[in-house]
């Protein structure tokens, strides 16, 4: 079989073509016909040592396959021969046949193109344990994408879309903003080359409140980092999530009083009603173990008076704490 192999750090014209032994499936395991292998941007990094995970040289780049099954391993059950499946695999695709274990596999329903399949899993499956599993989206929620048009970036657009969001798309030229808007993008904003400079940051980050609305961004999804990302958290709502899934900008360097949302003054104006339970849930536990808010030296003295019915002047007034807890 034919596999394009990294022999030496470097860029895409490191790579060669070589023939290689067709590998046998183990225990477990199933030998896959190759249809096609989707390229990401892990594999150009990983074939320069730039990526978290650096397998032994020679191997093969390609984080994501499809094909067909053409052998059986002892004791796989589940799978038949001719199964159309796709798979990550993390590296090691770009080869006419691969050894996977069976559990890594998914089935390819009739009439999905396999070419289209092979570029599935990464990209969509990244969006979407992203958005459902960390990012809790829900229908009506704003979403602001940064590096909207590429692969990640359009299935975060697309399935966004499909949960019921409303789309900020933030890209880097009116081009790359109409794919953006062909994938579903109610919104887009088109950012400048970074470095920036503060007023430029400044700039961007009103750019994207704009966009968002003044509720802000429900979630952030971040493919972008470095300097684009602090303007995007300046934009994001109360209660917002701020996802980092990629940084090819660079690490993000930011000031972390940005996040403070959880100081109980933000609470007070934006949630008044959580607040007021909030209050009265600790006043209870301080009471119950004979502590209240009041000035140290009067409790010291013992002239404070606690009675046990009240509800401890949680009704918000001056008058009312004074005649609940007296002195």
């Amino acid at each position: 079989m034919k596999a394009v192999l990294s022999k030496e750090v470097g860029g895409p014209e490191t790579l060669v073509v070589e023939e290689l032994e067709s590998p046998t499936p183990g225990k477990g395991e199933v030998l896959i016909d190759v249809a096609a292998c989707a390229i990401n941007f892990p594999d150009s990094l990983i074939i320069k040592d730039m990526y978290q995970m650096k397998p032994p040289r020679p191997f093969s780049p390609g984080g994501e396959i499809s094909g067909t099954i053409a052998a059986l391993g002892e004791g796989v059950s589940g799978w038949q021969v001719g199964d159309r499946v796709i798979a990550g695999t993390g590296a090691g695709g770009l080869r006419e046949q691969v050894v996977l274990s069976a559990a890594r596999l998914f089935k390819v329903p009739e009439g999905i193109d396999l070419v289209q399949a092979s570029a599935l899993l990464m990209t969509y499956g990244t969006t979407i344990h992203g958005l459902k599993d960390r990012g809790d989206i829900k229908a009506g929620d704003t979403v602001l994408v940064l590096g909207a048009a590429g692969g990640v970036g359009l299935s975060a657009v697309e399935l966004a879309k499909a949960y019921g969001a409303r789309v900020v798309a933030a890209v880097s030229t009116e081009e790359k903003g109409e794919v953006a808007k062909k994938a579903g993008a109610d919104e887009v904003v088109i950012y400048d080359r970074a470095p920036f400079d503060k007023d430029q940051s400044k700039a961007l980050a009103q750019q994207f409140k704009d966009a968002v609305g003044p509720e802000g961004a429900d979630i952030v999804y971040d493919i972008v980092g470095g300097d684009y990302s602090e303007p995007a958290l300046r934009s994001i709502a109360w209660e917002g999530r701020f996802l980092v899934i990629g940084f090819p900008a660079g690490i993000a360097k930011m000031p972390l009083n940005l996040t403070r949302q959880c100081a109980r003054s933000h609470r007070q104006a934006r949630k008044p009603q959580r607040d007021r339970q909030a209050r009265r849930h600790d006043v209870k536990i301080r009471c119950s173990d004979r502590l209240a808010r009041v000035s140290p030296r009067a409790y010291l003295r013992g002239d404070l008076i606690f009675r046990e019915d009240d509800d401890y002047g949680l009704q918000g007034s001056r008058a009312g704490r004074r005649s609940q807890i007296r002195f």
